[in-house]
């Protein structure tokens, strides 16, 4: 045990690390863990304190690249991705007990876990307003990594990724171009998008597909779809004023999101079973077919729910809020309760872009490498609009679609433009490290290296 200390100690000199803010315990936790970590608050924008959370790489801290994780939303907490996706710590059913993971990103990578935007987890403001939108978000999280790197100066110079999921869709370019066009010397080398919401036009119009070539729909109600929303060999699902064609994509919005099945991860159960949509999910759907503004029957939006539907939370939120924990991860008394997903935030929330394909052929263009990836089983993203969306951007395709593997298994299905590359990993959902670690790892581990997967 001598050489880990003695290693530990190194370590700590060559991080320069913010000692106020380390965790040297946790309430829950028996296991020594072989990477140090810390928690505590980011100076976003004037009066607004974002909460992080960062763990140094179990492989090479001093070496190894700073990768950021954003969840989405708009409005979900990234311990939920700590605590329950990619973290080193998850948390047992019991809501009592920590466990570590072992397909945790930091086996890899320094990984910063922040809660973004305030209002968010334990993130604040000082005002207590949370009414925000997407050029705010990006400048945010622009100005908190800033502290960032202050507190860890050393880091400054390592690889560095934005990385998250679903909403996050949208925060990961707008911040990724914020930091290669901004003035701090941040060293980004790339970003990765899982079941991202990059375009809400690809995202509607493949989900009528994806539906029906999983068998959702009758054959009665796509020749309704083909007869109504077609013309000339084209298909409008998104826009169309045809009021036959609106009635039939009501239908299948009802289908997918109304009935009680798990939207996240079509071929899971439910938890909790059918019993309807909840207030976070009709957050979330403010994301899809906006032009139509559907809402769901009255018997599927009953439940009052800061938790995505079909998803069981209550282990990470009894854990988090207890008062050890919060004393251990710095966290202020006054200090809102910690929830999954806030929706304070998402029902203040202003979405500007309905595409990131900008963002995204600023980036490639100048150098840096993106990962989009889809979990095949998720329906809120699905991965057949990823796809639309990648081949949208006209980038020379350098590498066909081809299956990749883990553990002698197919894992899933990638190509690649150049420096973008798009990959399904197969039979999970939404939130693909957590149905899917040890592929979701490889998949990680991969991107960083820019080696074949």
């Amino acid at each position: 045990m001598m050489w880990w200390g003695l290693l530990l100690l190194c370590v700590s000199g060559a991080l320069g690390y913010y000692a106020q803010d380390e965790v040297l315990s946790l309430p829950g936790l028996k296991t020594k863990l072989n990477f140090r970590q810390w928690s505590g608050y980011l100076q976003a924008s004037p009066g607004q304190h974002l909460h992080y959370w960062f763990v140094t790489s179990q492989r090479d801290p001093v070496n190894d690249p700073v990768v950021l994780w954003l969840n989405g939303g708009p409005g979900c907490s990234s311990l939920g991705g700590l605590l329950t996706e990619n973290g080193p710590l998850h948390v047992k059913d019991n809501g009592r007990t920590l466990y570590t993971n072992e397909y945790s990103w930091n086996k890899v990578a320094n990984v910063l876990y922040l809660e973004s935007p305030a209002g968010v987890g334990f993130s604040y403001s000082d005002d207590q307003n949370y009414a925000t939108n997407d050029i705010e978000v990006a400048e945010s999280n622009y100005l908190a990594l800033q502290d960032f790197f202050r507190k860890f100066p050393s880091l400054m110079s390592n690889d560095f990724y934005v990385t998250g999921e679903s909403y996050g869709g949208v925060y990961v370019p707008s911040l990724s171009l914020k930091i290669a066009n901004g003035p701090a010397k941040i060293n980004l080398k790339g970003f990765a998008v899982g079941n991202g919401l990059s375009s809400t036009y690809f995202n509607d119009q493949s989900l009528v597909y994806f539906g029906y070539y999983h068998g959702l729909f009758g054959d009665t109600l796509w020749k309704n779809l083909n007869t109504y929303c077609c013309q000339g060999g084209y298909c409008n699902f998104v826009t169309n004023n045809n009021y036959y064609c609106r009635e039939s994509v009501q239908q299948v919005f009802n289908r997918i999101y109304g009935i009680g099945l798990n939207d996240y991860s079509l071929y899971l159960n439910c938890a909790g079973g059918v019993k309807g949509k909840n207030s976070r999910f009709l957050a979330d759907i403010k994301n899809l077919f906006q032009f139509y503004q559907f809402e769901l029957p009255e018997n599927a939006a009953a439940a009052q729910s800061s938790v995505p539907p079909c998803f069981n939370a209550t282990a990470p939120f009894s854990w988090l809020n207890r008062a050890d924990v919060r004393k251990a991860l710095n966290i202020p008394d006054f200090v809102q309760t910690w929830e999954l997903c806030s929706g304070v935030v998402s029902d203040n929330y202003q979405r500007i872009y309905n595409t990131m394909s900008d963002f995204y052929l600023q980036l490639l263009s100048k150098g840096y490498r993106a990962l989009v990836y889809n979990g095949d089983t998720d329906m809120v993203c699905n991965f057949l609009g990823g796809n639309w969306f990648v081949k949208s951007l006209n980038q020379q395709k350098t590498l066909d679609y081809q299956p990749w593997i883990y553990n002698n298994q197919i894992a899933g299905f990638y190509e690649r433009y150049g420096k973008l590359t798009f990959l399904t990993v197969k039979g999970a959902g939404h939130m693909v490290p957590m149905w899917a670690p040890a592929r979701a790892l490889k998949m990680f581990e991969s991107f960083l290296a820019n080696s074949a997967y």
